[in-house]
């Protein structure tokens, strides 16, 4: 994972980690499956194209079962897009403050250029074990977040025992979001 230096103020509608989501239509804030409150925000991708199209990814902050991707105890939200039936969202009633965070320098990737687990966007996954792909597909490969190392990822525990993954439905209106550790 790139991080980029952030002398300034970070742009609307780039890909990073942290900060508030810079929201493509109204605010769709999600619940945790466990305790009905606010999912912990961990950062939005810019998907290709000529439309602005993103996703936001969120995490229960702790919970159970983060892995699973349709527990309701993660939630990848696609603006515009639906949201799963799995999830329920609100519009806040705090006041997100939007941008901030950390961008992160994603480029597409061929898997051949890559060792490991390394964060890309596109491509295909490097399974830390076996194959997983969501139930219900057919889903496409959005994102990896491998290491951080530094801990300046958000939510997540970025370390060489976890990998994350990031899909978006055949349609591009619906995300999933799984993790695997050793």
């Amino acid at each position: 994972m790139f991080l980029k230096d952030t002398a300034g103020p970070v742009d609307e509608f780039v890909t990073r980690i942290g900060g508030d989501p810079d929201w493509v239509g109204e605010a769709q804030w999600p619940l945790c499956a466990r305790w009905d409150n606010p999912m912990a925000f961990v950062g939005q991708f810019r998907l290709p194209g000529d439309e602005l199209h993103m996703a936001y990814l969120f995490i229960c902050g702790d919970c159970e079962e983060t892995w699973a991707p349709e527990a309701g105890k993660n939630a990848l939200i696609i603006q515009p897009g639906r949201i799963p039936p799995f999830i329920t969202t609100v519009v806040p009633s705090w006041d997100p403050s939007p941008g901030g965070g950390t961008p992160v320098d994603l480029e597409p990737a061929c898997p051949g250029d890559l060792e490991g687990y390394e964060s890309r966007m596109y491509g295909s996954p490097a399974w830390l074990r076996d194959e997983e792909y969501p139930p219900g597909g057919p889903w496409s490969f959005l994102f990896q977040l491998g290491s951080c190392g530094d801990g300046s990822c958000g939510h997540l525990t970025f370390d060489d025992d976890h990998v994350y993954y990031g899909f978006i439905s055949g349609d591009g209106q619906e995300g999933r979001f799984l993790w695997q550790c050793v």
